[in-house]
């Protein structure tokens, strides 16, 4: 696989978890990556233990003058933006009756419109100085199966997949490639914030396993594995593709 000398990315949510993934992977193939996490705290940490290969930048993604800021500055100190990882995300254990306007509304702020905004701000900057670039958003498999709670996430993730179809007709004549990734379920930690929100960790995690076909969580190393895939020269003919990484949880 080529690597990624020269490139630009911006990670969004990348202080742990998958997005975390996503970006040491991308700094091992030679990028240089700006994490974009509302996590001060792990946002920090990263970029120290990174010794300066990462650069973290705190962001709330629902916030549009934050999104700028944070394209700005990744303009002004690397001179580009070549790739946009969208993985930032919140969710929400609430069944239907129980979920307020208000829950719906934030779960599907920083979730999509989140996503709308770095996507636009970033196609912007691509465009105006013609990179080739590429885009990928997190869906989910809950963009495809249902639950009896996480209706907003539920809602969030389906849109997340239709926007990546639109966004890639849309950028096809300018050569900006956008994708989706559907991971099932992987041990980060918003896998334990789900399991406890059951309100018995252990339990919560046996009923998540019970569900997967290989008898296992994904790995984020794995998914960032499909990323890296799919920001990369040998991905050029997908486009609008969510690619689905769930140890055939969807297919059994």
């Amino acid at each position: 696989m080529k690597d990624l000398s020269g490139k630009v990315a911006i990670v969004t949510g990348g202080a742990k978890g998958i997005g975390k993934a996503i970006a040491e992977r991308f700094v091992a193939d030679g990028a240089s990556v700006v994490v974009a996490d509302c996590d001060e705290t792990a946002g920090q940490a990263l970029a120290e233990a990174s010794q300066g290969a990462i650069v973290f930048e705190v962001c709330d993604v629902s916030d549009e003058a934050a999104v700028e800021r944070v394209l700005e500055a990744t303009e002004a100190r690397f001179g580009k933006i070549d790739i946009l990882v969208n993985d930032a995300a919140v969710q929400l254990n609430k069944p239907l009756l129980e979920t307020s306007a208000a829950d719906f509304d934030r779960v599907m702020r920083v979730n999509v419109t989140g996503a709308f905004l770095f996507m636009k701000g970033a196609a912007k900057r691509m465009i105006a100085k013609q990179i080739a670039g590429s885009i990928v958003n997190f869906s989910s498999t809950f963009a495809i199966v249902g639950s009896p709670g996480y209706l907003a996430y539920h809602a969030s993730k389906g849109a997340i997949a239709s926007m990546t179809r639109a966004a890639a007709v849309a950028l096809l004549p300018h050569n900006i490639k956008v994708n989706a990734v559907a991971p099932g379920t992987t041990l980060t930690p918003g896998l334990l914030d789900g399991a406890r929100d059951t309100g018995d960790e252990a339990a919560g995690l046996a009923s998540f396993m019970a569900l997967q076909p290989m008898k296992r969580f994904g790995k984020p190393e794995e998914i960032a594995n499909v990323v890296r895939f799919l920001v990369g020269e040998e991905s050029d003919y997908l486009r609008g593709s969510v690619v689905v990484a769930d140890g055939a949880y969807t297919i059994v």
